[in-house]
């Protein structure tokens, strides 16, 4: 019997891998972990697409050798029992590299969501790219045509939030280091 109090055991990162394996969840299904959970993906609106292709290509353009772009890939985050699938994620070394497994958060520079009705859930993420120490997050606000920048992840999130008009730079940092500059306004649909 189930109350109210009572709650589904989560499932960990390595338990959702084993399903997807099994066949238990199909590798084309539409959902993702997130705090133990499976939780379903949101459907992709045209401006959402124009922006998520324009984001891609402004930071593949200036990506150091050593990393390379993955859109829509599964990010592992084991200590947040999550393994979300960000509309972009700056990750070491090259794709073959990731052929047997998929990025931890040691492997990975940046992740990029991309927000208009996901706009609280994407802030939510926070917590958890932050709790895992993901270095830094971007969302690429659609609603207010903005840049959040989450940065400097502690205590289980970021300690740093900096809102970026479409009229400014954006640091691409790598390791610690301003890599490149990228203009907001390339990152957003031009409407």
């Amino acid at each position: 019997m189930t109350t109210a109090s009572t709650k589904a055991a989560a499932i960990t990162v390595d338990e959702y891998e084993r399903m997807i394996e099994d066949g238990t969840i199909g590798e084309d299904d539409p959902i993702e972990l997130i705090e133990g959970r499976l939780v379903a993906k949101m459907t992709k609106k045209p401006d959402y697409m124009c922006a998520s292709g324009r984001a891609r290509r402004a930071i593949e353009s200036v990506l150091p050798s050593g990393w390379h772009a993955r859109v829509e890939g599964p990010v592992r985050i084991p200590s947040r029992d999550s393994e979300p699938e960000p509309d972009l994620a700056v990750v070491r070394g090259e794709i073959d590299d990731y052929e047997d497994r998929h990025p931890d958060p040691a492997d990975v520079a940046l992740v990029v969501e991309i927000a208009k009705s996901s706009l609280a859930e994407d802030r939510k993420l926070a917590e958890i790219y932050g709790g895992g120490g993901i270095p830094i997050y971007w969302i690429v606000n659609l609603v207010h045509r903005q840049l959040e920048v989450y940065a400097r992840p502690a205590n289980g999130s970021y300690s740093s939030l900096t809102i970026l008009k479409k009229n400014e730079l954006v640091d691409l940092i790598i390791d610690g280091q301003a890599v490149a500059q990228i203009a907001v306004a390339d990152l957003l649909p031009r409407r």
